[in-house]
C-alpha cells in the first residue's frame, strides 16, 4: 500500500475531550472519527486492525469447535420479554416502533435470539452439543459513554454460545472457551487477569472475567501477587444454566425419550474495546507499538526524499520484495518533510520501519528500525530483505 493512496488522516494534536491514551492515538493515528458521542467511524488502518483481531478470533474459535454465523440487529421487543429482560436492560436497550406498529429493539446482546434460533431446529440429545458464535454490532443507549470505544453506544462483538445435554456437558465447553480466550488475547499482544466474576443480567452462577490492566479500567481486579489495578473488560464468559431454555421451551428430548431443558453457555469478547485496550497496553510518547498480530502493516518503508530517483528506486524494491512474499506493507512515498514522516511513522506505529536516504545509500545501506524496542540496524540494501523475513517469519 502506498501513504499518497491511502486515506491516513493523522493529526498533530488529539482533540478536545480525549482524555485516554487510547482514545487520543486512535484519533491521531487515523484509525477512528467521531460521529457524535459513543458512535464512531473505523478508518481504513483502524479497520485493518479490526481485521487482524477479527481474523485470531475465528482461527481459535474454530480451533475449539465453534460455527459461526450472523443475526440480525433489529429484535422484536416481544422476544425479550419471554425471558423479562425487557425490564432489566431497560435502561440501555435502543427501543422503536416499524410501521406497522410492532415494538423493535435494536439487539443489546443475543441470548434471546440465539435460543430461539436453536430451539427451532434442535430436538434431539443426538443433535447436541452445538456452539455457535457471530462478530457482530450491537447497540446500547449508554448514559454516558467514555474513553472512545472502551464504552460507546455502537460496538463490536464476538458473542458465542454454547448449547448442551447436561451441567457435565456445559463445564466441558466453558473449558474449552476459557482455553481459547487465552489463546485469542495472547495473539492480540495482551496478558488478561481471568478473575471470577458476578453474572449479573446475564444471569447463571459461574462467570469469569478477563480484565486488562490499564489507568482507565472501570474494573478492579488483583494480579496474582494481590496488587489491584484499574481494568478493561475485554472478555467475559458465563455459565448460563437453563435460564433462557426453560424460559423459552428450548427442550430436547433425551435418551429416554423425556423432554429436557437445554443447557447453554454464553461467551463474548467487545472486538472494538481490544482495539482500545492494545492501544492502552501497547504505546509510547510518540504513538502506538502494535504487536505483530494485530498491527496493520508489518513493514513500513520510509524513502527520506520521495523525489530522489535512486531512493526511490531502491524503497520500491524492498516494497515489491516484501509483498511478494505475502508481507503487509505500507510505503511512505509522500512528498513530505523527513520530520513529518518520522513522526507519522512513530504515530501509527508499524512494528518495523526501513529509512531510506541518500546519505545511508552512499555507504550502501539502509536502516530498520524495531518500533517497540527502538533498536535500529544498518543493513546492506541487498540483505535488507531478507533480515527483515528472518524478523517477521517468527511474528507470522
Amino acid at each position: 500500500m502506498k501513504w499518497s493512496t491511502y486515506f491516513i488522516p493523522t493529526l498533530k494534536e488529539a482533540p478536545a475531550g480525549a482524555e485516554a491514551a487510547s482514545h487520543q492515538l486512535l484519533l491521531r493515528a487515523g484509525l477512528v472519527h467521531m460521529l457524535t458521542s459513543g458512535v464512531y467511524s473505523y478508518l481504513p488502518l483502524g479497520l485493518r486492525v479490526l481485521a487482524k483481531i477479527k481474523h485470531i478470533i475465528r482461527e481459535e474459535m474454530g480451533a475449539a469447535g465453534a460455527h459461526e454465523l450472523l443475526m440480525p440487529a433489529i429484535h422484536p421487543l416481544e422476544i425479550w420479554q419471554q425471558t423479562g429482560r425487557d425490564k432489566t436492560l431497560e435502561d440501555v436497550m435502543i427501543r422503536f416502533k416499524n410501521k406497522k406498529g410492532t415494538a423493535m429493539c435494536l439487539g443489546p446482546t443475543h441470548e434471546e435470539i440465539i435460543t430461539d434460533l436453536v430451539k427451532s431446529f434442535v430436538q434431539s440429545y443426538r443433535q447436541l452439543p452445538v456452539t455457535l458464535y457471530q462478530i457482530q454490532t450491537k447497540f446500547r443507549d449508554e448514559t454516558r459513554p467514555r474513553f472512545g470505544v472502551v464504552r460507546a453506544c455502537e460496538f463490536i462483538m464476538k458473542d458465542a454460545y454454547s448449547f448442551d445435554t447436561d451441567d457435565a456437558g456445559l463445564k466441558k465447553s466453558y473449558a474449552a472457551m476459557y482455553e481459547a480466550y487465552t489463546r485469542i488475547f495472547a495473539r492480540c499482544g495482551l496478558k488478561p487477569i481471568i478473575a471470577e466474576a458476578d453474572s449479573g443480567a446475564m444471569g447463571g452462577k459461574i462467570s469469569h472475567e478477563f480484565l486488562v490492566p490499564a489507568p482507565i479500567g472501570e474494573d478492579k481486579v488483583k494480579d496474582e501477587n494481590g496488587v489491584e489495578h484499574a481494568s478493561i473488560e475485554v472478555g467475559h464468559i458465563f455459565q448460563l444454566g437453563t435460564r433462557y431454555t426453560q424460559a423459552m421451551s428450548a427442550l430436547y428430548l433425551d435418551e429416554t425419550g423425556k423432554q429436557q431443558p437445554i443447557v447453554m453457555g454464553c461467551y463474548g469478547i467487545g472486538v472494538s474495546r481490544l482495539l482500545a485496550a492494545i492501544i492502552e497496553v501497547c504505546h509510547d510518547p510518540k504513538g502506538i507499538c502494535w504487536p505483530a498480530g494485530v498491527a496493520p502493516f508489518m513493514v513500513e518503508v520510509l524513502p527520506v526524499q520521495a523525489g530522489d530517483p535512486e531512493t526511490m528506486a531502491v524503497a520500491g524494491g524492498v516494497y515489491d520484495g516484501l509483498t511478494k512474499q505475502g508481507i503487509d506493507v505500507l510505503m511512505d512515498d509522500r512528498d513530505e518533510s523527513a520530520g513529518r514522516k518520522f513522526n507519522d511513522a512513530d504515530l501509527i506505529g508499524i512494528p518495523y520501519r526501513v529509512t531510506i536516504g541518500r546519505r545511508g545509500l552512499q555507504e550502501g545501506k539502509v536502516e530498520i528500525k524495531d518500533r517497540a524496542s527502538g533498536v535500529v540496524e544498518s543493513v546492506p540494501v541487498d540483505m535488507a530483505v531478507g533480515h527483515l523475513l528472518r524478523l517477521l517469519i517468527p511474528a507470522r
